[in-house]
């Protein structure tokens, strides 16, 4: 039997509590890490760490490989002599706690942070600029692409703005020139040239997250912490990532999509989720050896110990909607690259550590991939206690403790699930009473911290659970509704969940399931 058993917590970097707006990576951080230690855990798993765009969705960047500035703290901007005190002192309608309010914290602290960035370039000492060249060489693949992109948009999103032009019709491949458009080599380096000041202020911003994520990670490594990080399968159409590498993408001679991903109709929808995302050209991806996906790999693991591989099974196949669908109805399964893409990515990187979001619709093809790659799957409880799934021939939905193999990850559920308490909230007298049967428990019991304690007792060798169900919180802190806007990504923890008395528990769980690395 494995006995490397690990256990941890979801809890994404905006959840965080005190600090201006959205939670940073500023001391509150490190106090959490400080908290999971205490209570025992192993791991703990974040968000996608890019710039998010419309919706505020993590898993809609304007690039893969770059940080989100929101997620800088500026406290320690100022500490290491890189931005002036009096200068980032937030106004009243800034909170520190509470939801996040994008639009607000986005129109303070964007313009902030260029403020800071040219302070710091003005004023940086020998060591602290030659840091800062030292990473402008290691990142020059995508971070040059990337300042050229968002220093351009910054400028045609406040034109398309003074002339009413909004939501896609106002993005790169319809609103730009075509020259810039089309990512032609000559009419960037002009760009560059008229533009240097602010496309370097863009890196040094880069600069800024590059640094403070390092130190948050190293620290949280030093006290038995590793990070778990999500890289989602598609990237956002309107992003660096696209633009800058528009032959590995289904787009058109003018830089538009032929067809979008999503998934067909499932638990979360009944129309099914159109992401809109642009889909890969994958036989160009292989003919440059995948490459671009090489670098994005690597990247990643300069910021992460394990990687959550988001909709996995979009390797064996992919749900490829036409363009200008309104849902994802209409769609269809095409082949995705498999084993080849896999095989590519060891030979080049060796083993990686990658965890499997093999949810939705898992194929015996797919199960064959993850398998075959040795990957983790992902068991959900919120899941397993339904009477209708319950199997004819006995309990043997794949999702019930007893039937996880050791290579898993269990959860109570993902960031796109209601809370654990949520869901029992508003589960069916059939479930619940399922539930209290399996457990052979009176109908009097908390039903939240027992499945997590199941959790932790499974035989998966990974169990990581988000912390709104380790408090029991209701549907009020769920994180993201899918195929829903204007109210997801913005949950922030109280400092009361840093609560002593429940990382002791969580601690006393580790122990007994034997995941907190004690002999």
């Amino acid at each position: 039997m494995d006995t490397d058993r690990r256990s941890g917590i979801l809890l994404h970097i905006t959840s965080l509590p005190d600090t201006p707006g959205i939670g940073t990576m500023g001391k509150p951080a490190y106090d959490f890490a400080d908290w999971l230690a205490g209570a025992g855990q192993s791991l703990w798993q974040v968000l996608p760490l890019g710039p998010t765009g419309y919706g505020d969705s993590p898993y809609a960047s304007f690039s893969t490989f770059a940080g989100n500035p929101l997620l800088i703290d500026l406290d320690m901007l100022a500490e290491n002599g890189w931005a002036e005190p009096a200068a980032i002192v937030p106004p009243d309608y800034i909170k520190r706690n509470g939801p996040v309010d994008y639009g607000s914290v986005v129109w303070w602290k964007i313009p902030l942070l260029y403020r800071c960035a040219r302070y710091f370039l003005d004023h940086c000492t020998p060591a602290d600029r030659a840091a800062y060249e030292a990473f402008k060489n290691d990142n020059q693949d995508w971070l040059n692409r990337f300042a050229d992109y968002t220093s351009i948009k910054k400028v045609y999103d406040a034109k398309a703005q003074e002339e009413g032009v909004s939501g896609e019709a106002s993005t790169w491949n319809r609103f730009w020139p075509k020259e810039l458009a089309s990512c032609d080599p000559a009419a960037v380096s002009a760009w560059d040239a008229a533009h240097v000041a602010d496309i370097e202020e863009i890196k040094a911003i880069q600069f800024f997250f590059s640094v403070q994520w390092q130190a948050l990670k190293a620290y949280a490594n030093k006290k038995g912490i590793s990070i778990i990080g999500d890289i989602p399968i598609f990237v956002a159409a309107d992003s660096a990532d696209v633009w800058a590498n528009q032959r590995f993408f289904q787009l058109d001679k003018n830089g538009r999509q032929i067809a979008q991903a999503g998934v067909p109709p499932d638990y979360f929808s009944a129309t099914g989720q159109l992401w809109g995302n642009p889909l890969y050209d994958w036989p160009a991806m292989k003919a440059d050896n995948y490459s671009w996906w090489i670098s994005r790999i690597r990247s990643m693991l300069k910021k992460v110990d394990f990687i959550r591989v988001d909709h996995f099974r979009g390797f064996e196949s992919y749900w490829a909607v036409p363009a200008g669908e309104k849902t994802a109805v209409n769609g269809k399964w095409e082949k995705g690259p498999g084993f080849d893409f896999f095989r590519e990515v060891k030979n080049r990187l060796g083993d990686l550590p990658f965890l499997a979001e093999d949810l939705g619709f898992v194929t015996k093809e797919v199960r064959e991939l993850r398998d075959g790659c040795g990957l983790p799957g992902m068991k959900v409880l919120q899941f397993a206690f339904n009477k209708n799934e319950a199997g004819k021939e006995g309990y043997t939905n794949a999702f019930l403790p007893h039937m996880y193999p050791q290579n898993c990850l269990v959860c109570t559920g993902t960031h796109d699930n209601d809370t654990m308490q949520g869901w029992l909230d508003s589960a069916s007298a059939e479930d619940i009473r399922m539930i209290l049967d399996y457990f052979d428990v009176p109908e009097s019991t908390p039903l939240t911290p027992l499945i997590v304690r199941a959790g932790f007792l499974s035989v998966a060798k990974f169990a990581v659970f988000p912390l709104q169900d380790i408090y029991a919180l209701g549907s009020e802190t769920r994180m993201n509704e899918p195929s829903t806007l204007g109210k997801n990504w913005t949950w922030r923890m109280g400092r009361e969940h840093m609560d002593p008395g429940k990382a002791a528990w969580l601690d006393r769980l580790s122990v007994y399931s034997a995941r907190n690395g004690r002999k």
